[in-house]
């Protein structure tokens, strides 16, 4: 028998009924024969860590562009902080980790350079629209691997789509916008977790708000330190969860209330603070002049796949790295000093 098979078995025997089981996946849209040691959902997770979108987000901004500081989030501390959290849910509810680990890792493999600013702009200029989340399963299913993609797990694929609330409900009211596994919307909750109480916590390290500024009912419902404030919000999901029986991931009325109000208030005070915002003009300006060059200069584009120019445009605008985009335009739009003697 197969290290991947005693996997398998130790899948069916000891995670919940409600568990997504890697022997039972709905299957990849290329079919390939099984790994001797991993199972499917460890193959997809292995994909996301070695892929160079992966690699990229270390240099995207979460909140605060290009920070000096060595503790403020990246793209990436984000995404290993949403998996952790994921894990520990997903774990206590005795569901598929590596499942949720997966999808957590290539949740945002789309992401633009400059945060939301980023996703904004493109948004608004591309035609039809830019979405992350869209973007980011496009990245897996076509952009990786010089057009290849990563050929993932229908699961996975369907987790990174799911993710993504915006200022929607935390825990979606409509059947259609939930993952179609468990583990799938402990990711969309984790992601929330992760980022209100990061941004938040980035936010103070900044300088930006004060913490007697933060509301009290939320702290009152959540805690007074950012690891408790983790803690409540994980603990809450874990009991919400099993007193429903799984039939779908939740929390309790008083600790997503207080989510909720914690997360309208990072909008107002933090996201649209003149002090951060006007960083995202000038970054909303470099994406623009960028965009259009490159709609009327296709043949400096690297090879991507397909035939629509601005397709092709967007894809490599949404890969950027902050910093590639700054040097890249310094590059085409800042005058070289004369070096001819």
């Amino acid at each position: 028998m197969s290290i991947r098979k005693i996997l398998e078995d130790r899948e069916r025997r000891d995670l919940h009924n409600k568990a997504a089981r890697s022997g039972e996946s709905r299957g990849r849209v290329k079919r390939e024969a099984p790994c001797p040691v991993r199972t499917e959902y460890q193959r997809d997770r292995d994909r996301i860590i070695h892929s160079k979108a992966f690699r990229r987000l270390k240099h995207k901004t979460q909140v605060f562009l290009a920070p000096e500081g060595d503790h403020y989030r990246t793209r990436l501390t984000h995404t290993l902080e949403v998996a952790q959290i994921a894990r520990t849910i997903v774990r206590a509810l005795c569901l598929n980790e590596d499942l949720a680990e997966a999808v957590s890792l290539g949740h945002d493999l789309g992401h633009t350079p400059f945060g939301h600013a980023g996703e904004a702009v493109l948004n608004e200029i591309h035609p039809g629209g830019f979405s992350h989340p869209q973007q980011s399963l496009r990245v897996v299913d076509l952009l990786e691997k010089e057009g290849q993609g990563l050929n993932l797990t229908q699961e996975v694929r369907d987790g990174i789509l799911k993710h993504s609330k915006g200022m929607g409900d935390i825990v979606p009211r409509r059947v259609e916008d939930r993952a179609i596994t468990l583990e799938g919307q402990v990711v969309r909750i984790s992601d929330g977790i992760a980022y209100v109480n990061h941004d938040l916590d980035d936010a103070l390290r900044a300088g930006i708000i004060r913490l007697s500024e933060v509301p009290h009912s939320c702290l009152k419902v959540l805690g007074e330190t950012h690891s408790s404030r983790i803690n409540t919000m994980v603990m809450d999901a874990i009991e919400a969860s099993m007193n429903s029986d799984l039939e779908n991931i939740a929390f309790s009325s008083a600790v997503l209330g207080a989510m909720m109000e914690l997360r309208e208030f990072l909008y107002a005070r933090v996201y649209s603070n003149p002090v951060v915002y006007e960083e995202f003009l000038k970054s909303t300006k470099i994406l623009k002049e960028l965009y259009f060059y490159y709609l009327e200069h296709p043949q400096d584009l690297p090879p991507l796949p397909g035939d629509d120019v601005a397709r092709k445009v967007c894809d490599f605008i949404a890969g950027m790295t902050d910093r590639y985009a700054l040097h890249l335009y310094h590059d085409i739009f800042i005058p070289h000093p004369w070096n001819r003697f």
